[in-house]
């Protein structure tokens, strides 16, 4: 996106829109906006005390995996949405077959797929109206089939809700660039190694590093249409 200057009065300020920004890296990636220029919007279960006196944010509280985005849908009202980020997002489980449990799987896919469809669904008409807009929806590098199928990552143990489902939200990140073209971008990032609390053995990553990654590539990057990326290591196979 151009330039963006952190002290830009508040009406000129592009809108950001992060969901599951209570804690960990969706936390980090609001307070960094806010800091870089944006107004932000969050979305998240609970309210952070943390995000309460950071200026230029405001918190909505609400689920993705409900069908009730009212609240959300009300604070940005008939705003542009230059940048939506998709964070929100649930692990499980099960490691192996027997173990996997339909319970788990749908909710799973309630929140890591159906969320950010209906979050991108019911902000589409404010994404239409930015000058470069872009839907980040908050990936792994476990939903990679080519390394998934490779054996790769077959050391680290994840359960089979979250791979199945991350791999079925970039495949949603595929449908979503192929149905808006060039008036609405789409990517899927993994945010790195990350100690947060879904952390896989290897995880050694800083969140609020890694935020400011982000940060800096979606105010950069104004072209990419479509994306699979990692912010600690470059394009992913799909």
């Amino acid at each position: 996106m151009s330039s963006i200057v952190s002290d830009a009065p508040a009406d000129t300020r592009p809108l950001a829109v992060v969901t599951g920004a209570s804690k960990g890296f969706g936390l980090e990636v609001a307070r960094a906006l806010a800091a870089g220029g944006w107004d932000v919007v969050t979305l998240s279960r609970s309210r952070s005390v943390e995000l309460d006196q950071v200026p230029f944010l405001t918190q909505v509280q609400g689920d993705v995996a409900s069908a009730d985005l009212a609240g959300l849908v009300a604070t940005v009202g008939d705003r542009p949405v230059d940048l939506l980020v998709n964070n929100a997002g649930v692990g499980g489980t099960g490691t192996n077959l027997a173990s996997l449990s339909a319970d788990e799987l749908e909710h799973c896919f309630s929140v890591n797929v159906w969320g950010p469809a209906r979050v991108s669904g019911a902000l589409l008409p404010n994404l239409r109206l930015g000058a470069h807009p872009l839907v980040v929806n908050i990936t792994s590098r476990l939903a990679s089939l080519n390394r998934q199928a490779s054996g790769e990552y077959r050391h680290l143990s994840s359960s089979y809700a979250y791979r199945i489902t991350k791999a079925a939200q970039n495949m949603l990140t595929v449908c979503m660039a192929a149905e808006l073209g060039a008036s609405v971008r789409v990517w899927a990032v993994h945010p790195g190694r990350l100690r947060t609390a879904m952390a896989v053995a290897d995880a050694d990553g800083d969140p609020a590093e890694a935020a400011e990654r982000l940060v800096t590539l979606v105010q950069a990057d104004t072209e990419t249409q479509l994306a699979y990326i990692a912010l600690d290591e470059g394009p992913l196979p799909w």
